[in-house]
């Protein structure tokens, strides 16, 4: 390190109140959820307030690094960390206050699903989120974010009120629908590149805090019995019912039969919001199919939150490809269904979210989230491996999976957080028309692209 490199890093660190850390300091493998991602910062500002993140910014810019934010380091394209560059990071930045009466959050731009949820459920209240607790709340966010209570109260965006957010140029603004309106529409769906959010509002609905689960599972033999099943029923259920239909191996847990347990096939997992009794009644078709097991419970809801977490643990090696589905024909069920046979990793699944409901409602243009409205599916492929030398092929396996899927959609276009690779062209296909209008707000805000370590929307 130069001279002039360690007067830089000195003057960081008298300008922020956070840590400020160079390679030996971290491990660089704590940054992102992602193993498969193999870059090393060469600094990292962990932050504690809008004012560090203001300086860390700054700084960058003035030494020419190039810089990416960290919220919870769960994107899947390793978008907290740059080569060589600058990570900001917020992770020291995780409080949540919630207001139950006016049923409003803050959460700051480190926190985690888990965080949130927490929070909220002292007071029986829920923000629509993702369905892995380690997520950051951050990225979720700034995508889109859906997850079980997308049917009854839309995305995590549908759910924000307002934003606090530090620009290139070190101002630190308030953005909401009277406040900087054109940022805020940006921030809801265009993901981190017009500014850095570091404290989030949000809209709470009344959830829990106990809420119903079924799981039914099929052997993989009848794959494409289950998936239609799974199909017809979410296409009829009801508002206050969430859900995914995946193609996974069985976990080994207590309710599942030993003679299951680690068995590929196809499961249908049924969030019920209402009654147990409400739940009974919903599920009754599903008992009537015969799966090879099934789990009927009621649950907390932080414990639904986490359920699925062990399935993609942190440092798992990941590969994720998705798109969106108008409807999921006969040829479609019997690709995802080829896909499951050919899957190499026992950890790695196939997921089929129905969309709908409250979702459905919000109108395409009110947001940037990169997806139609209309759609009523969204697939996603994920590869998961425990070790390097078993990644190259389930890659190939997720982008043979999704090219045997692309005839069945009407675009090649994807929910921007499921990108692994942040291509251009794709990028610009999930946001449409909404694009253009993107790139204008990106001029006004980041002009030179600075925070371009992302799914990346260029400067008009």
């Amino acid at each position: 390190m130069t001279n002039t490199m360690s007067g830089g890093i000195d003057a960081l660190r008298e300008a922020m109140d956070g840590q400020v850390l160079l390679p030996g300091d971290h491990d660089p493998a704590c940054l992102v959820w992602n193993g498969a991602v193999d870059r090393t910062p060469a600094v990292v500002a962990r932050c504690e307030s809008a004012d560090d993140v203001a300086a860390a910014l700054l700084w960058g810019q003035e030494h020419g690094f190039e810089i990416a934010i960290r919220g919870g380091g769960h994107n899947v394209g390793g978008a907290a960390v740059a080569d060589g560059g600058l990570t900001i990071d917020l992770g020291p930045m995780n409080a949540v206050v919630v207001d139950p009466v006016a049923r409003r959050a803050r959460c700051g731009g480190g926190a985690t699903l888990a965080h949130l949820d927490a929070a909220c459920q002292e007071h029986g209240l829920a923000v629509p989120a993702g369905t892995i607790s380690h997520t950051g709340v951050a990225g979720l966010t700034l995508g889109g974010g859906f997850g079980w209570l997308s049917p009854v109260a839309g995305l995590t965006v549908d759910n924000l009120v307002s934003a606090e957010v530090v620009l290139v140029d070190g101002r630190v603004v308030h953005a909401s629908e009277r406040e900087y309106p054109d940022l805020f529409w940006a921030l809801r769906g265009g993901g981190g590149n017009f500014g850095v959010v570091t404290e989030f509002e949000f809209r709470l609905h009344p959830v829990g805090p106990m809420v119903q689960l079924g799981v039914f599972f099929f052997e993989l033999d009848r794959a494409e019995q289950a998936i239609r099943v799974g199909r017809d029923f979410f296409a009829h259920s009801p508002r206050n019912c969430g859900g995914v239909v995946v193609g996974l191996n069985a976990p080994s847990a207590p309710f599942v039969p030993e003679e299951a347990r680690f068995a590929p096939g196809v499961a249908f997992v049924v969030v019920g919001f209402g009654t147990a009794a409400e739940h009974e009644a919903l599920i009754a078709p599903l008992r009537q199919e015969r799966p090879l097991f099934e789990h009927v419970t009621s649950l907390p809801y932080v414990a639904l939150q986490q359920m699925l977490d062990d399935g993609t643990p942190w440092g798992v090696h990941a590969y994720t490809k998705g798109l969106y589905l108008d409807e999921l024909p006969e040829g479609a069920v019997d690709a995802i269904a080829a896909a499951l046979r050919a899957r190499p990793s026992e950890m790695s699944q196939l997921m089929v979210f129905p969309l709908g409901g409250a979702f459905a409602e919000v109108p395409d243009e009110a947001t940037a989230f990169g997806g139609r409205r209309s759609a009523k599916y969204v697939v996603v492929v994920d590869g998961l491996v425990p070790e390097p030398r078993l990644f190259d092929a389930e890659r190939r396996w997720v982008q043979s999976t999704w090219d045997r899927l692309r005839p069945f959609a009407a675009d090649s276009g994807t929910y921007v957080n499921m990108m692994t690779e942040f291509d251009q062209d794709r990028v610009r296909e999930s946001y449409g028309a909404k694009y253009r209008r993107l790139a204008l707000i990106k001029t006004v805000y980041d002009p030179r692209n600075v925070l371009r370590s992302n799914a990346n929307i260029r400067p008009a």
